[in-house]
């Protein structure tokens, strides 16, 4: 039996229950407001790491394509949100950050995973992205996303929505 390469993408058709999350720029996320626009969800393991600084770096080189595509940006981890609004201010980020602090998005998506981590075991968000329609029709994920090339192969999925 081939097995299936774990960062490639999985095309989906089911309604995204709806949720709210603090957000940075002091507001709140609610799914159900962004009807009409597609949304990237990029859950992402630690503010200020090497490899989601690169991912952030790349969505957000990437946000006014995004933008042409009716489709807005937002990342989530477990960090709180003065960490958030810290890594957006550094890396100027033009999309904001979710915090997931109770993990219940996390769990919705199915993201906690236990990982290697030096050696031993941890429970941490495995990198993973959700493409939600304008309809909040989940239509795409990729997890145990590896970050070189990954927006780009996103942005074309957006483009052909």
């Amino acid at each position: 039996m081939k097995r299936r390469d774990p960062t490639e993408i999985t095309m989906l058709d089911k309604t995204v229950a709806n949720f709210s999350l603090p957000s940075t720029g002091d507001k709140s996320f609610r799914l159900d407001e962004h009807a009409g626009s597609h949304l990237v969800i990029y859950f992402y393991p630690k503010d200020s790491t090497p490899g989601c600084t690169t991912q952030g770096q790349n969505f957000r080189d990437a946000y006014e394509e995004f933008r042409e595509a009716n489709c807005e940006i937002f990342g989530i981890s477990r960090d709180g949100i003065k960490s958030h609004e810290n890594f957006k201010a550094r890396q100027g980020f033009p999309f904001d950050l979710l915090s997931d602090a109770d993990e219940k998005v996390c769990k919705q998506f199915g993201v906690i995973r236990m990982k290697n981590m030096y050696g031993r075991q941890v429970r941490g968000i495995e990198r993973s992205t959700f493409v939600v329609d304008g309809k909040g029709v989940l239509r795409a994920e990729w997890r145990g996303v590896k970050v070189p090339g990954h927006v780009d192969e996103v942005l074309s999925f957006v483009r052909s929505l």
